[in-house]
């Protein structure tokens, strides 16, 4: 995450990765500050359950770990949620934010289980800052690490899909990009070709457009969740930056 220029001094980076199998290949994550994405809609659903009230979230590696975690909590104070492969799990509440927010998560805890995002995180919790970024929530992400992680490097972990990237996070990473371009003084050289390549993506397409172009837009149409999609598609409309601590999401 930290390039050496000419002079051997270190230069702050900020970079991209397209899927979230790579971050295995990061070293020294401690003061890195990264910021999860998973547009469609790992991400997006856990900023809008803290926007509906979820007292905290904890984002858990799979079903088993799911229903674990669920036993140490009442049914009337916790609310069980994910997919696998794009299919709710049995027994779990839907994992996408309109319908998930319908629910009723006021006060409670959501235990949240997805193929990517969730997993995503945990690979992320090795760092000391992590936060949980979607569009919905860019700019108050953004604004916070330039106020309290100016000199960090960053990274933009995207989950992927599938162990591919996908369109709508590497979009989403280029808005982040876009916007810490806006908001955090340094030279171009500071940004990675992947960051750089990230905001290309941004630039080139309206979010709505592109995210019902993506593979996992089209998928969710499909499936009738058109809803769902143009929700996750629209920029900056909360002002909220859940950061993960001690595995759980909370708003500090």
């Amino acid at each position: 995450m930290l390039i050496k220029n000419k002079t051997n001094s270190f230069l702050h980076t900020v970079h991209v990765l397209f899927r979230r199998e790579d971050i295995v290949e990061e070293k020294n994550l401690k003061n890195t500050v990264v910021v999860v994405l998973d547009i469609l809609f790992a991400t997006t659903t856990i900023v809008s359950a803290i926007a509906n009230g979820a007292r905290l979230v904890i984002p858990v590696r799979d079903e088993k770990s799911a229903r674990e975690v669920a036993s140490q909590y009442t049914r009337e104070s916790s609310v069980l949620a994910g997919e696998l492969y794009a299919e709710t799990i049995s027994g779990f509440a839907s994992p996408t934010p309109l319908a998930l927010g319908e629910t009723g998560l006021k006060n409670k805890v959501l235990i949240y289980s997805t193929t990517n995002g969730t997993v995503a995180l945990n690979q992320a919790s090795e760092s000391n800052t992590v936060y949980v970024g979607s569009l919905i929530n860019a700019k108050a992400v953004v604004e916070k690490i330039c106020s309290f992680d100016r000199n960090k490097s960053i990274l933009v972990l995207c989950s992927g899909s599938m162990g591919l990237p996908n369109l709508e996070d590497a979009y989403g990473a280029g808005y982040f990009v876009d916007l810490l371009m806006k908001h955090r003084s340094g030279d171009i050289k500071t940004y990675s070709d992947a960051a750089l390549a990230a905001q290309r993506i941004f630039l080139s397409g309206q979010p709505e457009e592109t995210l019902f172009l993506s593979r996992v837009g089209r998928l969710m149409v499909e499936r009738g969740k058109e809803r769902e999609v143009k929700y996750a598609a629209n920029l900056s409309k909360l002002d909220i930056a859940p950061e993960l601590e001690n595995n759980q999401v909370v708003v500090k």
